[in-house]
């Protein structure tokens, strides 16, 4: 089963320029969560920090009992055996074939013998689909390939977090669509706590259990999907509908002058939109055991939520037949 991780407090800044500052909150065991934020808010910079491979300035990563941030680099480095990390372009060695490229964590951090390391690493490759494939070249097979073999790699030390950069990144919808189903089937079989950094909102809509947003160097949110995913804060409603109204411009902000002119047309309040319904595992998975954790937690704080997330959630949980005579 993964891993809580619990964030206090962090701030990162690189010289004077301050990257994001004093954030909370605690990634729940098994379940998968997204991070969503405009271009150059410091989504990877968070996901770097979770690992220990950027130090921020102030605050608590607590992952188990060892603190990434300001623990020796012994107690870190153990730690950070249990993540299995997919970059956003793969990262894989260009020189390598795939077999190498995913076997090369477990030749670099273990003492597994050859033979055992063809089994884990074939069975990992199976798993993300790409069995037969392992003698073939990086530059040879496609961008969606290499993200599967990037995410193959990322699993063959059995991680109990999974941390995934962009998995999107350069992908058409089809093959994000596959991807994302790929994450969910994953999250199913080995529990894993996850967390995905994207601007993809197809991904956000339909994979995570919880969704956090990260603009001007803060949280502004970090929840159940239904609470992000019905709010009426402006810069979520802007980002989630993908309009040019709101306090995103094409720098990370609009200046005062032109909201307050925005302010100033009359416009339709935006309207809180029906949630798509989460992916489930495909036939043949186990179910999710995340998803039942997920629902006696969300239960539990449901009087403290807005009142849309509120209605989103308890529709949830009814039988499809009931929901189509709401």
């Amino acid at each position: 089963m993964g891993i809580e991780v619990v964030v206090e407090g962090l701030s990162k800044s690189f010289g004077r320029q301050t990257i994001w500052r004093d954030i909370s909150l605690t990634l729940p065991a098994g379940e998968v969560s997204v991070m969503l934020g405009p271009s150059g808010t410091g989504k990877t910079v968070f996901l770097k920090s979770l690992i220990g491979l950027l130090k921020p300035e102030e605050g608590r990563v607590l992952i188990d009992g060892v603190d990434m941030v300001n623990d020796p680099d012994r107690k870190v480095y153990e730690k950070r055996k249990i993540f299995g990390l997919m970059f956003q372009d793969g990262a894989l060695f260009g020189s390598m074939n795939l077999f190498d490229n995913i076997a090369f964590p477990l030749r670099e951090h273990t003492r597994m013998r050859e033979t055992e390391i063809r089994r884990v690493v074939l069975e990992r490759m199976e798993t993300v689909g790409l069995a037969g494939q392992e003698k073939k070249l990086p530059g040879q097979i496609s961008g969606g390939m290499r993200k599967r073999a990037g995410l193959a790699r990322a699993l063959v030390m059995d991680p109990q977090i999974i941390l995934c950069d962009e998995p999107d990144s350069g992908l058409d919808p089809v093959r994000t669509a596959f991807l994302s189903q790929l994450l969910i089937d994953l999250n199913a079989r080995i529990d894993a706590t996850m967390l995905i950094v994207t601007h993809n909102i197809e991904i956000a809509s339909t994979l995570p259990d919880n969704i956090g947003m990260l603009y001007r160097r803060d949280l502004v949110t970090f929840g159940p999907r239904e609470v992000l995913l019905t709010s009426q804060e402006p810069v979520v409603a802007q980002f989630l509908r993908g309009v040019r109204q709101g306090p995103i411009g094409m720098s990370e902000e609009k200046d005062a002058a032109t909201l307050a002119a925005e302010q100033r047309v009359e416009r339709a309040p935006l309207r809180v939109p029906d949630i798509v319904p989460q992916l489930v595992p495909s036939p043949g998975m186990p179910d999710r055991q995340a998803a039942t954790r997920r629902r006696e937690r969300v239960m539990t704080m449901l009087p403290q939520l807005p009142p849309a997330a509120q209605e989103a959630i308890l529709k949830s949980l009814l039988p499809p037949a009931r929901q189509g005579r709401r």
